[in-house]
């Protein structure tokens, strides 16, 4: 499995794996219980690699942000998402000191949590494997 590959939809709980173009849209794959089903083309759907977190600096990929939190954690899982507020933030806070509160919300920190947790249950162990790929064939074209 391929973080490039993996989608959150609007409405819809949860994490999912692209797994083909439809005529319609696209058909995809639950992370939680492996079923397969289409998601219409209107429906509003983000890759994860696309998505970022806000810091005082330059913006952190969410695939950085969830290897931050892999090396850290040792591979376990996370808190969970449905702790009070206070405790997602000050354990989010120990991965990422320099994130701005903000324009950081409650309700992203919850997202971060609960992502990561899926994609650990799913076996995910390296977030960025495919950014240092393409970095160096980037590097290597350049040459």
């Amino acid at each position: 499995m391929k973080f490039s590959e993996i989608i959150s939809i609007s409405g819809q709980s949860g994490l999912f794996k692209y797994l083909a173009q439809a005529s319609n849209g696209i058909i995809v794959e639950s992370l939680v219980d492996d079923k397969r089903f289409p998601v219409p083309s209107n429906a509003k759907v983000s890759a994860l690699i696309d998505i970022a977190i806000y810091t005082d600096g330059e913006d952190m990929a969410l695939a950085d942000v969830f290897q931050i939190m892999h090396d850290t954690l040792q591979g376990a899982a996370a808190i969970s998402h449905k702790q009070p507020a206070k405790e997602l933030t000050a354990k989010f806070v120990e991965y990422i000191p320099s994130f701005d509160q903000d324009r950081v919300y409650n309700s992203d920190i919850k997202k971060v949590f609960q992502w990561y947790n899926v994609l650990q249950a799913a076996g995910m162990t390296d977030y960025n494997s495919e950014l240092k790929d393409e970095e160096e064939t980037e590097e290597a074209a350049a040459e």
